[in-house]
């Protein structure tokens, strides 16, 4: 039984409470922190009416996450064992410090992110790996879907199917209808700065960038559909290509629809998905902070939402008999089950439930260690397992490749 804070009352923040509430043998004590506590105290009202047997015990409070000393008070009066980190990835590294400076274990679902660069990789994390061993603490690093879950699935190929991966292809296609003209999945400002930014995949030991959704190709996701999915740069694939170094191609594809992407040119066009701030009425504004306050809120496309995820990894090697094989490992998630269950949309709810599954792991002490980890460092099998008791059932695909060269 342990104290948690969550810190992040937003689509996610919701998921990962309610399967707290539902994982009621490990959390027994979880306040959610937020600036706005109106939502926090929103999720915990819904926790009380949907799961009224849950001995989860919830309490709110509002904190500035961007501020260390107002974290470490908070941190100091609650007492966590542990911090789950769905806020902004602006703020990954001072929650980091507040939980150096307290003695509390860290997870997040999205690497660090300068506010002022459209920029993100682990360095600024990984500096952190001396000071959190030396605290003997553990910081857990990308525990969402992808990241996250797709690091298990790579774990998984390698621990199970692969002598030596070659060629690796994470895919996640969101097959789902929201209603809304133009809309994200997740925080609008986050997802924009990662769409318009250049493409990166791994090739023969070095990166190789290319143009914004320059490289597509039609992929059919198992139990879904055949949709149009682009190369675009995801932070997994930093870690992955380091702790799997047989790996000599890697990369990461997305779906988009036409819709989304004819909207989405047409901001960009207009400057509206720049992150330079410009003068207005007297007031410094980056034009991608208004358009995400114009912006439908993630959390609030969960009623109407339709259809299906299928996210996965397709890995080519030589398996573990000496010959050549390709193997797919997958989720498929449905938006309106999500919504039923925990009243969320289905990106939110891929994200929220492997949070809540590394953070089980760590307290239980299945995956422990002090210092600072990616997920695909330990052992798959317990978080598989976890997927599929949670809500995340997983699947698996031999012999059949769906990503093409």
């Amino acid at each position: 039984m342990s104290r948690v804070i969550i810190i992040g009352a937003g689509g996610v923040g919701n998921v990962v409470a309610k399967k707290c509430a539902q994982n009621d043998a490990v959390f027994s004590e979880v306040l959610i922190a937020t600036r706005t506590v109106s939502k926090a105290d929103k999720i915990v009202a819904e926790i009380r009416q949907h799961l009224p047997s849950s001995d989860t015990e919830f309490t709110t409070a509002s904190v500035d996450a961007d501020s260390v000393p107002a974290l470490v008070a908070l941190f100091s009066a609650f007492k966590p064992e542990l911090v789950i980190n769905v806020a902004l990835p602006y703020q990954d590294l001072t929650i980091m410090d507040a939980c150096l400076e307290c003695g509390v274990h860290y997870l997040d679902t999205a690497n660090y992110e300068p506010l002022d660069v459209a920029k993100f990789e682990y360095s600024w994390q990984w500096a952190y790996r001396q000071r959190f061993e030396q605290a003997g603490l553990m910081a857990l690093l990308g525990c969402g879907f992808d990241p996250g879950a797709t690091n298990v699935f790579t774990a998984h190929h390698a621990k199970h199917h692969f002598r030596e991966i070659h060629d690796l292809d994470i895919v996640d296609c969101n097959n789902g209808d929201h209603g809304k003209a133009f809309a994200t999945n997740f925080n609008p400002e986050i997802n924009i700065r990662e769409i318009t930014a250049n493409g990166r995949y791994w090739q023969d030991g070095a990166w190789v960038e290319t143009r914004p959704l320059e490289i597509s190709q039609d992929i059919y996701y198992p139990k879904v559909a055949t949709r149009k999915s682009f190369v675009l740069y995801h932070e997994e694939l930093e870690s992955l290509v380091i702790n799997f170094p047989t790996i000599k191609r890697a990369r990461f594809w997305m779906t988009f629809g036409e819709s989304y992407i004819r909207h989405l040119g047409v901001l960009e066009g207009i400057g509206m998905t720049s992150i330079v701030p410009i003068e207005f009425r007297g007031q410094q504004v980056a034009p991608i902070e208004f358009l995400k306050a114009v912006l439908p809120a993630p959390e609030s496309l969960a009623a109407n939402y339709t259809g299906q995820t299928c996210i996965g990894v397709q890995a080519r090697g030589i398996g573990f008999d000496g010959n050549e094989k390709v193997h797919f490992v997958y989720n498929v998630c449905d938006h309106a089950e999500t919504y039923r269950e925990v009243q969320a949309q289905g990106v939110s709810y891929t994200t929220g439930v492997p949070a809540m599954i590394g953070a089980a792991l760590m307290l239980r002490g299945v995956w422990k260690r002090a210092g600072v980890y990616n997920v695909e460092e330990f052992d798959p099998d317990p978080f598989i397992a976890a997927m599929n008791r949670w809500g995340l059932p997983v699947d698996e695909l031999p012999g059949i490749q769906l990503v093409r060269d």
